[in-house]
């Protein structure tokens, strides 16, 4: 019987539901999964022998105690009775990324949807405190990986690019058979989903900032609506896919075309951010209006705003927002790019991502991976597929 346990920082509750079927895995592939601790970011419940998912909730209320990360991971840590421990961390919180690399260095695996340890900064200088020593240290993306290949410990993240599609294992398949990528191109729906949302819906009397509240309230939006708006988390991923690729880019190296009104990009929160929207939605409106009653608008017109372009272009349906990786010149780019309607990103619809790699192998006719790519219930597949891979990896029958 291979048993792991598991301790889980939560932003997305919805997949503690693929835990349900413990059981049937227990039965049909001898694989024993134990939820041993959820926590929030002020609440978190502890369990000697596995929570009873069923009553998670009730159970939070009952017996939560106040959220202690350092206490949450020595639950488990201290517990040398169950031989595997995995953390998996549901939030985008960078200061919970940050520790990735102590748990891995004490033998816990993690498992993430969580894009900010892969997207953080290449140099960092970090202050050894214990032995006063401070260094320059490689990118904790890179530490993370070499750490992971000179031990047993795992460090699955397949759910940071495309939730339940399988973008980074694809990407790792066609390096590891000796391909070489050339080009990723992707439609992250979550954001064009953000995008289409909110310019379907931005018409008649319609307040751009209404309509923004409105798909940040439906969860069309991450936490913070710039992070969609502005394209960093777009940008994020084609950072991943770059590093992925070999490439050593940071995350200033990729320009962005932004439909964040210039003075609200340094606001403080997303609340605030969201305050202070409505003061821009005359400017806004009348972009919008102009866009409207004019002719063509050029994508690459030095003084066409993204938001112009995006109206205008959305009645032809032949813009998308996307995300390249040029590993030829070692760049990328998040911008909005115009595809004639035959081509596979012109068809997309739905919630439905795209991602097309060009390699050397598939120069001609790049290699398609299309479906569902946002919604908590795609992600937590993910997730849980990365589980079930960890599982296979440390001996459970596949």
């Amino acid at each position: 019987m291979k048993c792991c346990s598991f301790l889980i920082l939560l932003n997305l509750y919805e997949w503690l539901n693929c835990f349900l079927q413990a059981a049937v895995l227990k039965e049909e592939f001898n694989i024993d999964l134990r939820v041993m601790g959820i926590t929030g970011s002020r609440t978190m419940l502890l369990s000697e022998v596995g929570l009873d998912l069923s009553r998670w909730r009730e159970l939070l209320k009952q017996k939560g105690q106040v959220a202690d990360l350092g206490k949450f991971t020595q639950h488990v840590h201290g517990n040398h009775f169950i031989p595997n421990t995995v953390l998996v961390d549901c939030t985008a919180d960078s200061n919970v990324a940050s520790c990735y690399h102590d748990w891995l260095r004490k033998g816990i695996h993690v498992i993430t949807p969580n894009k900010k340890a892969n997207s953080g900064p290449l140099d960092k200088l970090i202050c050894l405190s214990a032995l006063l020593i401070c260094s320059l240290c490689e990118t904790q993306y890179l530490k993370l990986r070499a750490l992971q290949r000179q031990s047993y410990t795992h460090y699955f993240y397949e759910a940071t690019v495309g939730a339940g599609l399988p973008i980074i294992s694809t990407l790792r398949g066609l390096l590891e058979t000796g391909d070489r990528i050339l080009r990723i191109e992707g439609i992250f729906r979550r954001v064009i989903g953000t995008l289409s949302y909110i310019f379907n819906n931005f018409t008649g009397n319609r307040t751009f900032s209404a309509v923004v509240a409105e798909a940040k309230a439906a969860g069309f939006t991450e936490p913070d609506p710039r992070d969609d708006l502005s394209g960093t988390d777009v940008a994020r991923k084609v950072i991943i896919l770059a590093r992925e690729s070999g490439l050593k880019l940071e995350l200033s190296d990729i320009p962005v075309q932004t439909l964040v009104p210039e003075p609200l990009r340094a606001t403080a929160s997303a609340e605030e951010f969201m305050k202070q929207l409505p003061e821009f939605d005359k400017d806004l409106a009348k972009e919008r209006q102009d866009a409207e009653e004019s002719g063509e608008v050029s994508i690459r017109c030095r003084h066409a705003s993204a938001l112009r372009v995006m109206t205008r272009i959305i009645l032809w349906q032949v813009l998308r927002y996307v995300g390249v990786v040029d590993a030829i010149n070692q760049k990328g780019v998040v911008e909005l790019r115009r595809y004639s309607k035959s081509h596979p990103f012109a068809q997309l619809s739905g919630s439905d991502n795209i991602i097309a790699f060009t390699t050397t192998r598939y120069k001609e006719q790049p290699l398609i991976v299309r479906g569902p790519g946002a919604g908590a219930q795609v992600t937590a597949g993910g997730i849980f597929s990365d589980i079930l891979r960890l599982a296979s990896y440390l001996g459970a029958p596949s």
